[in-house]
């Protein structure tokens, strides 16, 4: 049973609570209790950029995520680390007391080493309303992912997660990267440049943790040396909205099993690390299935459209564009290949749409186009009147069939 047959079954709500959280609502304890709110300087954290401050922090973190929860404040300043500052949740769960980091004016500054992560969110328990706030962690590029989110067993649940205003730079890894069963959470506001693999990566567990119903807005994705956002391990739900993708050395998202949502999203000049424009691709490379609406492409350089997909199943284009200029004047919108059975829909889009290997788009109400469907008797998005198919022969003569034609001179030829 997945996460989400379990949240429609209501088993989640009885059956995989910790028992202790059961017993405590049926007793009539009240749920929540107040948050606490502990500073790092308690615990002796300097912050002045020199000081070593990765033993204060961890004591600060360990006293915040104890039993009772709470939030950590990091005052502004910038805190040198030297090893991980892991951050691990209570393991018999906590669905009820919100506990995070507060850290607006706070840098981590990165000397670690030995290629571990900055920051470790490891969950091993079902745990609710985690945030981490106002962040800013600079890599010095010897370090692992920037901030690292895992909660990969079965049983184990980590949502209505929250990153927001985080800035993370120059990790030797990841920006930030989420796996397993981490679901209904929000990246807000955040920042992810120039670190050494991705900005952020989404990916399902290793041993059945389901990443899904992941919302990321207004973020930036920069100039990071891979991708500006990768979805992987068949991952897939995972909605971007008014986010930007630029100057990365390839894509600006990979979505290998499908993306769930791209709304107001930008992409411009990524493929960096490409030769030239010939040698460029597009702004999202897509596999199986995805919804782009109002999402624009804009290159000067080796960026050549919004959009490389093959389809699966269904993609949907409404309102979006791809353009160019100078050395990548001849950028378009889309390039499109799939399997038969599979569909693609352009509405009111701007920018050229080129198909290959027999897969065809239908297009509608893009600038000069009207409407263009397939002309193929086989093709399954003939211009249909009513019952009647039209289509165009082998030999350019216009057919008309009322019902599916059954060969390519099926019907009447009605033109040339």
């Amino acid at each position: 049973m997945n996460r989400r047959e379990i949240l429609a079954t209501g088993a989640f709500a009885l059956g995989t609570l910790p028992a202790a959280v059961l017993g405590a609502a049926h007793a009539g304890t009240p749920p929540v209790r107040p948050a606490r709110m502990i500073s790092a300087t308690e615990f002796g954290a300097v912050g002045d950029g020199s000081a070593d401050d990765s033993k204060a922090l961890q004591a600060a973190l360990d006293e915040t995520f104890k039993a009772e929860g709470g939030f950590l404040l990091i005052p502004p300043g910038t805190y040198r680390v030297t090893h991980s500052l892991r951050i691990l949740p209570e393991r018999g769960g906590n669905i009820t007391r919100q506990s995070g980091v507060i850290a607006h004016g706070a840098r981590l500054l990165s000397a670690i080493e030995d290629h571990t992560n900055v920051v470790e969110i490891v969950s091993r328990g079902t745990v609710r309303f985690l945030l981490i706030e106002g962040l800013d962690i600079l890599g010095m590029g010897k370090e692992g992912h920037g901030i690292y989110v895992e909660c990969d067993r079965r049983d184990d649940y980590l949502y209505n997660f929250c990153l927001r205003d985080i800035v993370v730079q120059a990790c030797g890894g990841d920006g930030c990267r989420m796996v397993g069963n981490v679901f209904e959470g929000q990246v807000i506001n955040s920042y992810f440049r120039k670190n050494g693999a991705n900005g952020i990566t989404f990916s399902h567990g290793e041993h059945g943790g389901i990443l899904s119903s992941m919302h990321v807005f207004g973020c930036v994705f920069g100039d990071n040396v891979t991708h500006g956002a990768a979805m992987v391990r068949s991952c897939y739900d995972v909605a971007f909205h008014g986010c930007y993708f630029l100057l990365n050395g390839a894509f600006g998202l990979v979505a290998e099993n499908g993306c769930t949502l791209l709304s107001n999203c930008g992409f411009e000049n990524n493929h960096m690390k490409a030769a030239d424009f010939a040698h460029g691709d597009a702004g999202v490379s897509l596999s199986s299935f995805g919804t782009l609406v109002a999402c624009t492409a804009y290159s000067v350089f080796k960026q050549t459209r919004l959009l490389h997909a093959f389809v699966t199943n269904q993609v949907t284009l409404i309102g979006c564009s791809g353009s160019g200029g100078d050395q990548a004047r001849e950028a378009g919108l889309a390039l499109l290949s799939g399997t038969k059975s599979s569909s693609a829909t352009v509405i009111g889009c701007t920018g050229a749409v080129v198909t290959t290997g027999g897969f065809e788009a239908l297009e509608v109400g893009g600038a000069g186009t009207g409407a263009r469907f397939g002309s193929e008797w086989q093709s399954g998005i003939l211009p249909r009147l009513g019952n009647y198919r039209l289509w165009v022969d082998k030999g350019g003569r216009l057919r008309l069939k009322d019902g599916a034609p059954i060969s390519d001179d099926d019907g009447t030829a009605v033109g040339t």
